[in-house]
């Protein structure tokens, strides 16, 4: 007489088939996403795609008539990065000093602004939170856009611009940072922990930087993330603000070779718009760096709150 593993443990014998449908994928719900992702990764990818071909090419031959999302016979990137980081004196490079001056400064201080008012909107009760907390709500609706045009006059009237800080001190307000970080310390950070620190005789600052604040790690290189790459493509502030193209960002100087361009035409920009693409493109660069560089701490704060 056999006696199977099932009558051994006593647990009841599987339905034929079990198996193997516990196995199967549920390939057809997956499909209709599968595509939709599909469509979407084609949509972002081929702009970027377009750029690191036509960026290869001459103006002659990005106005030659070749395929515009396949590479030519003429490929020179070392001609025209040379092109790109010598004309007009070499300003690209200051462009690119510049964002990325204006990208940390502003990133890094509206993450700092945004880190400590949301822990404070989340751990602590004071007088005013709740009308404080909706007002910040409400600012997360307005658009940054509408917000210019008062902010140049009233940095006209205290001489701000033209100068750094008129680009800089506007991005440290992130509202919606700081909504960010408030529901992730809300939920991320407890509250006996805190306590227990308290009691172990931390300060507050002491608690926030070693215990909280830890804690709070992939929330906030969300944040950073989303302030740097906010900074690094402001376009409209700068451009109303800064009247010295010495100070533009990156952004603001394309814009202005693409104008040029436009307007000389067949003329005399031919030859700007090849190093106008590769500019834009070598732009692009340095944000591809941080998310590569920064997403491991987006995985690591997978895993919180799967263990008590």
């Amino acid at each position: 007489m056999t006696v199977t593993p099932m009558e051994l443990t006593g647990a009841p014998a599987a339905e034929p088939g079990a198996v193997e449908r516990r196995r199967s994928p549920r390939t057809p719900g997956r499909i209709p996403l599968s595509i939709v992702l599909g469509v979407l990764m084609v949509y972002f990818l081929v702009p970027f795609w377009w750029l690191i071909v036509n960026s290869s090419k001459s103006a002659a031959g990005l106005f030659g008539g070749d395929s515009a999302l396949w590479f030519s016979g003429d490929i020179d990137y070392i001609g025209n990065l040379i092109d790109l980081f010598t004309y007009s004196g070499g300003i690209y490079a200051r462009w690119l000093g510049n964002s990325a001056l204006y990208a940390l400064l502003g990133g890094v201080g509206a993450t700092v602004l945004a880190v400590l008012a949301g822990y404070g909107f989340a751990k602590y009760r004071f007088f005013g939170r709740r009308a404080s907390f909706a007002i910040l709500l409400g600012a997360v609706m307005v658009p940054t856009t509408a917000l210019v045009i008062p902010t140049f006059v009233l940095f006209a009237q205290i001489g701000w611009t033209n100068t750094i800080w008129a680009v800089i001190v506007p991005t440290l307000l992130n509202p919606f940072g700081v909504y960010l970080m408030n529901v992730y310390a809300r939920d991320a950070v407890p509250d006996e922990l805190l306590d227990a620190a308290r009691v172990d005789g931390a300060g507050e600052f002491r608690t926030f930087l070693q215990v909280a604040l830890p804690m709070m790690r992939p929330a906030i290189v969300t944040v950073l993330l989303l302030s740097v790459v906010a900074s690094w493509n402001n376009f409209f502030l700068p451009l109303v603000m800064l009247s010295d193209n010495r100070l533009f960002p990156v952004t603001v100087g394309i814009g202005v070779w693409q104008s040029t361009a436009s307007t000389y035409g067949a003329a005399g920009g031919q030859s700007l718009w090849s190093i106008i693409i590769l500019g834009s493109l070598v732009s692009v660069i340095p944000l591809i760096i941080a998310f590569l560089t920064l997403q491991k701490y987006w995985r690591g704060g997978l895993s919180i709150g799967s263990l008590k």
